[in-house]
């Protein structure tokens, strides 16, 4: 795949930066993209391994054909590797910007820490394709006579909706919120990805037949019931939005949030709209001048660092209970998996201040305003060392320690006991289903995305959405020309 001799001759580039004093303050995008005949550079270094474990189960989990399409972009075709991209997903614009790239991880050229330039190479595919005018609506030839209703339009949801739409069925999405996306749109902040790419697939999703119901929450303002009565079927891709419990002292003082709601606010001021919402219900919080800690050490805890330097805090430090990671892992013992390994994501290395190896004990404040974080070191089994107490000033703190399912009300309300659900691992209560046909324990209702699997990534939730539309599809047909 691609030039023989392409990773030995030419050096890994992905794209850059804008530097930091600047891209603080504006809330866009700002990776600086790379020319188109850099990226034909990038995808020569793509070996012809043996085992591609890149677009296998270690790697990208929707199975991109990566080899396949790199080839295919170091030879110039951009148009035949554009539709290679699409056959396995939907929305490479989205991946090619927010997935961590587990690819890359996976990739044979990992072992010598200069793995293919996998995310650049699908981000600029993926922008390319719309600079041809290639992404264009692909409706079906005939109808079926069959109508789905999903709930929820996030990356699960709008996957799930394209499919069903492109083999003949009538779609109808139902969304919470002002408009589709769902936390695509209102959760990740706009400097990782602008919402115009979330507007062109709804542009062309239209134009394939999908037909979106904005403002509409399910089970409060339209009961899931009516929904099973009107449809053949109906997916639930709802989001793993309910805050987990962080039973901090001290939580109730004024300053103390969880992370999410923080979030949807920037998002909704970004794009103008009102920032208050019965889903996300908190009085207006804006970091400008002050002081901010954030508790925890996933993406979550990056964008609000990220976020807050842009509103204009003083200061941000992020607390992570776990111990800092090493620099390098070591590549026999995990490669081709996901390493644990000290990362610095773009937010963080705009100035935050990181903290390893330290509990969150208690919010302090006076007049019941926030004023400080009491913290303390722990040992490797995360349990307080005495005498090792400190204090950080804090005028604002955020609580990003992960999610539990989804957030009380709505479909699982009005289901309750008859909707059955399942604690992970990681304590997170999700609605059942299998990944074989993504059915519940309610006739016709099919679950899909983190609602079923968790928090997790935007891949894995166009993954689960494209197999609960193939489910659906076969359930309906009794056969599905749909991928797997």
């Amino acid at each position: 795949m691609g030039k023989v001799t392409g990773f030995l001759e030419i050096d890994r580039q992905v794209h850059k930066y804008q530097p930091a004093a600047d891209r603080i303050r504006h809330f866009r995008e700002f990776t600086l993209p790379l020319s188109d005949s850099e990226v034909e550079k990038q995808a020569a270094r793509c070996m012809d391994c043996g085992i591609p474990y890149c677009h296998g189960p270690t790697g990208c989990p929707i199975h991109n054909q990566i080899p396949d399409w790199n080839d295919l972009v170091y030879n110039g075709d951009w148009a035949t590797a554009i539709r290679n991209l699409h056959s396995t997903n939907n929305f490479p614009e989205f991946t090619g910007r927010v997935c961590p790239a587990p690819c890359e991880e996976a990739c044979t050229l990992n072992l010598e820490d200069v793995p293919v330039a996998i995310k650049t190479i699908e981000q600029a595919l993926a922008d390319k394709a719309y600079e041809l005018g290639l992404v264009r609506p692909e409706p079906a030839e005939r109808k079926t006579g069959k109508r789905v209703a999903i709930i929820g339009s996030g990356p699960a949801g709008m996957a799930a909706a394209q499919q069903l739409g492109r083999v003949g069925h009538d779609v109808h999405v139902y969304e919470r919120e002002s408009r589709p996306g769902g936390l695509m749109r209102f959760g990740i902040p706009d400097f990782k990805m602008e919402k115009h790419y979330i507007d062109r697939r709804v542009q062309q999703m239209h134009g394939e037949g999908v037909v979106f119901f904005c403002g509409v929450n399910v089970g409060v303002d339209k009961k899931v019931s009516e929904l099973l009565a009107e449809y053949d079927a109906v997916l639930y891709c709802g989001g793993s939005e309910k805050p987990r419990a962080a039973s901090i002292p001290g939580e109730e003082l004024a300053g103390v949030h969880d992370a999410m709601p923080y979030l949807v606010q920037q998002n909704k001021r970004v794009a103008q709209e009102d920032i208050q919402s019965a889903a996300w219900p908190s009085q207006s919080i804006y970091a400008s001048g002050q002081h901010v800690v954030v508790v925890g050490g996933g993406d979550t805890a990056s964008d609000c660092i990220g976020t807050a330097f842009r509103q204009g805090a003083v200061r941000v430090t992020q607390l992570d209970i776990r111990p800092q990671p090493p620099e390098k892992e070591n590549k026999l013992a995990v490669w081709p998996y996901w390493a644990t390994k000290m990362r610095t994501s773009s937010s963080q290395a705009e100035g935050a201040e990181r903290e390893f190896q330290v509990a969150t004990l208690e919010f302090i404040g006076e007049d019941g305003q926030l004023t400080g974080v009491k913290c303390c070191e722990v040992d490797e089994k995360r349990l307080p060392i005495a005498g090792t107490e400190f204090v950080i000033r804090a005028d604002l703190a955020f609580i990003a320690i992960g999610f539990a399912g989804p957030i009380a009300g709505g479909v699982t309300g009005e289901l309750g006991e008859a909707l059955k659900t399942r604690v992970d691992a990681r304590r997170s209560t999700n609605v059942e289903a299998n990944e074989r046909d993504y059915r519940t324990s309610i006739d016709r209702l099919y679950a899909a995305g983190d609602v079923r699997r968790g928090q997790s990534l935007v891949v894995w939730a166009i993954r689960e959405g494209r197999q609960a539309a193939r489910a659906i599809d076969e359930a309906l047909m009794g056969t599905s020309v749909l991928p797997r």
